[in-house]
């Protein structure tokens, strides 16, 4: 058998993501207001006095940080809310150049991804199910750019364009936010156009053939309209080297684009309309090999045994992976890939002053479009030759608000409406290996197991598509009822409507279409009985629609004109969910039509939490505690299979996640800054009784349906496997029980070039204890802690900062996902996180 590569592409790179560097926060408060809009100042301005020093929640430098959390401009620490603010140049500085990066930044935020549609975002351990996306359900983290929410997770992967500042909040915000938003929300703000004009270009060079460049321009077209134009590009070889196309793989390629033009008729009216649009073409999403984890199946169907028979019976093939050390960084991946996606869309933000407050209204319209190719199988042999979903999604939301600032009272109202449509087109084929490597081995030459063509060729074609609608009224009330005492009571009404559709249409590899995989069909059919058992036909239509009502109470005192105490109580939901990506079978090989539904979120949430600031403002201590309860959690169901259904959504009984969460900050002088985050979560299900087993206890021939689980084998080859598991008390996936982030910058003055600034130095790290990467926690997929360091050394004046800079400084091995492949063979491959990294980076600024 000759060697398979997948077709080589001709790929153009883009240029390099900013890795400026991190907390040059107290020695470019110059800097930082220069790029300033005149809005922003102006705000500033006005909250000035007594807040004139106050310092953000996160890595910040010392100057005033204006939020717009509450949809109104105030000061962090006038927030009775768990948040951190990072600014633009501090994510520069530390390279954390998207939200995926951005979690090294913000100790309570998780977000973990093996493919942009593969995303998962969340904060405090909640927020999506870890595991393969669906469709059908909401995200519990909502994440908004400019006001506009985006819908697709994919938009945690892409560059951030032309930032001025992320806000990260914790905990339930949906009597803030248009879309409803249990777990948190991610408000990322971007630089506005302004009547003076400004720019600012850079380019970033380093190891890995890692190029980034970034530029912006602002400036006024007429007395009333500003314009601003941003652009950035980003390339870097991958980390993976595919031993089977002698390429990298798993490598960046990011090009996006942003343009806003603002109308300001008048200092009451502001009108601005943007337009972005973003793209990737990466060699990407592949896998290495990272260990063998015994199942319950017999153990010469296990991967090992497996790959030793196809291997003996194709010598001229290379089936044994490169290596088994997933550090060494091999793979041999036989599949294509591709992780080409494309993002933008346009927005309409009119702001008017009327009376006592301020109307707005966001009308924005998102497209989102995915053209996936993936290796299902994660090794070397041809088992599914291909798998691609590729999808085409398009979303309207209009959002009104009225904002309202007095001097006892203020309140924010709106309305949201939103409409999104997704269309999928997803193939998943088997390969001339899949026979071999599915079925039970036999040496009757007449078996469908000595039958290659049994399974080769064996295509499911699915079409689906999901129209959601919601629309929603949220407001919120702030009383004084003196002017240390203040509550703040809200509420949400919330509708939604979801219709889906879903065909699976299954082909041999003849090309004849198989109609029905019911026992009467199959019976006495070996090949049929075989083909089925890795794809059956499905046709559903789930459709759905519920009303739900939320609200919340904030009381918060001050305690001191620096100490803020504050309690929070919320009652909020994520709305029902439907099954997107097919359904389980009954024993008739029937779609389970009761599955086709997953019942809403319930959420009660706790939290309590003080922010101080003393040393004459110098120095900042915020600390919170939180307890959040779900009943009904939406998770996903892995059913180990290779076929198209092989991730659902069910509901378990209830998760409690609940912790401790700690920011100290403190700029000491001029010259000296630093910061520690910490969090310590304990995320858990509270109560799951009827969980997919881990891949210990899977593979097996099930036990008895009316016996009570038996879990005492796990491992064992041939052992009787549970048909569920209860899993009830074990930690939720993709959480670190401890997570910590720290920096410090410290600078001398210096001349260079013939300008005045300084010379500085800077670290910042962070610290993530083991976690679990499977739905269901499995000891083969436990990822150990890891601690990650950064340097980076400069010079800064006016206008201008030249830094080099070193990233995983040293080179610590560490995994960034590791996955359970089909088949129940007890493959385990992963991602490994980047290598040592290092460069240099050129800013200009006027």
């Amino acid at each position: 058998m000759t060697a398979r590569y997948p077709s080589v592409r001709r790929r153009v790179p883009a240029s390099a993501i900013t890795l400026s560097l991190l907390l040059a926060f107290a020695a470019q408060t110059a800097v930082a207001a220069e790029e300033t809009t005149t809005a922003t100042a102006d705000a500033a301005d006005s909250a000035a006095g007594d807040a004139a020093a106050q310092l953000d929640d996160d890595v910040s430098r010392g100057d005033i940080i204006i939020v717009t959390a509450r949809r109104r401009q105030e000061t962090a620490q006038e927030v009775p809310v768990a948040i951190s603010v990072i600014r633009g140049d501090s994510i520069e500085a530390t390279g954390n150049f998207n939200v995926v990066k951005l979690q090294q930044l913000a100790p309570t935020l998780q977000v973990y991804t093996t493919n942009p549609r593969n995303t998962s975002v969340n904060i405090r351990g909640l927020g999506v199910p870890y595991g393969l996306t669906s469709d059908g359900f909401e995200q519990g983290v909502g994440i908004y750019v400019d006001d506009v929410y985006n819908s697709r997770v994919a938009a945690a992967t892409f560059d951030f364009l032309d930032v001025e500042q992320v806000e990260v909040l914790r905990g339930p915000q949906g009597t803030l936010y248009g879309k409803n938003t249990t777990a948190g929300a991610i408000n990322i703000t971007t630089n506005q156009p302004t009547f003076d004009f400004e720019g600012r270009a850079e380019v970033s060079l380093g190891n890995l053939n890692y190029r980034q460049a970034k530029a912006a321009v602002s400036g006024p077209l007429t007395d009333k309209i500003a314009a601003r134009v941003a652009i950035a590009a980003t390339s870097r070889r991958g980390t993976l080297f595919n031993v089977r196309t002698d390429r990298w793989i798993n490598e960046q390629d990011n090009l996006g684009l942003r343009g806003q033009l603002l109308f300001q008729p008048s200092e009451d009216l502001s009108i601005t309309l943007s337009a972005d649009y973003s793209k990737q073409d990466p060699e990407c999403c592949g896998t290495a090999f990272v260990r063998v984890g015994t199942t319950q199946r017999a153990l010469n169907r296990q991967y090992d045994a497996i790959i030793a028979r196809l291997q003996a019976a194709n010598p001229n093939y290379n089936y044994i992976v490169p290596s088994r050390n997933v550090y060494d960084r091999l793979t041999d991946i036989d599949a294509s890939l591709s992780a080409g996606n494309k993002i933008g869309g346009a927005s309409l933000r009119v702001k008017w002053d009327v009376g006592p407050g301020t109307l707005t209204s966001i009308t924005a319209w998102r497209f989102w479009d995915w053209q996936p190719e993936n290796d299902r199988d994660f090794t070397g042999a041809s088992v599914v030759s291909r798998s691609q979903n590729p999808s085409q999604q398009d979303q309207y939301s209009q959002e009104i608000r009225y904002n309202y600032e007095g001097d006892t009272v203020d309140f924010v109202a709106g309305l949201f409406a939103f409409r999104q449509r997704i269309d999928t087109q997803g193939t998943e084929q088997q390969g001339i290996d899949a026979t071999r490597y599915s079925l039970a081995p036999s040496t009757d030459p007449n078996n469908v197991y000595n039958r290659p063509d049994v399974l080769n060729g064996l295509t499911a074609t699915n079409t689906q598509f999901l129209k959601a609608d919601s629309a929603a009224f949220y407001g919120q009330l702030s009383y004084k009822l003196t002017p240390e005492l203040t509550i703040q009571p809200g509420i949400r009404v919330n509708y939604d409507k979801k219709e889906g559709f879903y065909q699976r249409v299954v082909t041999t590899g003849a090309g004849q279409v198989i109609t029905s995989c019911a026992p009467s069909a199959t019976a006495g059919n070996a090949v049929l009985t075989a083909q089925c058992g890795v794809y059956q036909p499905q046709l559903t239509q789930p459709s759905v629609s519920d009303w739900n009502f939320s609200y919340d109470l904030n009381i918060n005192y001050k305690v001191a004109p620096d100490i803020l105490a504050y309690a929070t109580y919320a009652k909020s939901f994520k709305t029902v969910g439907i099954n997107q990506n097919g359904l389980p079978l009954d024993t008739n090989n029937q779609p389970v039509l009761s599955a086709s539904t997953v019942k809403p979120e319930s959420v009660n949430h706790y939290e309590i939490g003080i922010k101080t600031q003393f040393l004459n403002r110098l120095a900042t201590v915020n600390l919170s505690a939180f307890r959040t309860q779900i009943k009904n959690f939406q998770a996903t169901v892995n059913g180990g299979q290779f076929g198209t259904v092989r991730g659902y959504l069910a509901n378990a009984e209830k998760v409690v996640s609940q912790g401790v969460e700690a920011d100290f900050k403190i700029r000491t002088s001029d010259r000296f800054t630093a910061y520690a985050n910490a969090a310590f979560t304990d995320a858990k299900y509270k109560k799951f009784t009827s969980a997919p087993c881990p891949p210990e206890l899977s593979g097996g021939t099930f036990q008895p349906a009316n016996a009570a689980p038996d879990y005492s084998q796990p491992g064992v080859p041939g052992a009787l496997s549970p048909r569920q598991c209860d899993i009830s008390g074990q930690r939720l996936p993709g959480v670190s029980k401890w997570a910590f982030s720290y920096g410090a910058e410290t600078n001398v003055p210096a001349t260079l070039f013939a300008k005045d600034g300084q010379v500085y130095l800077g670290v910042d790290g962070n610290y993530r204890s083991h976690w679990n990467s499977n739905s269901s926690p499995s000891i083969y997929t436990e990822v150990k802690g890891y601690a990650l360091t950064n340097f980076r050394l400069g010079f800064r004046g006016e206008g201008l900062d030249v830094f080099g800079w070193v990233r995983n400084a040293f080179d610590v091995n560490y995994i960034e996902t590791l996955q359970v492949a089909p088949g129940n063979v007890g493959l385990i491959a992963g991602q490994p996180g980047d290598p040592r990294t290092w460069g240099g980076t050129v800013k200009f600024s006027f």
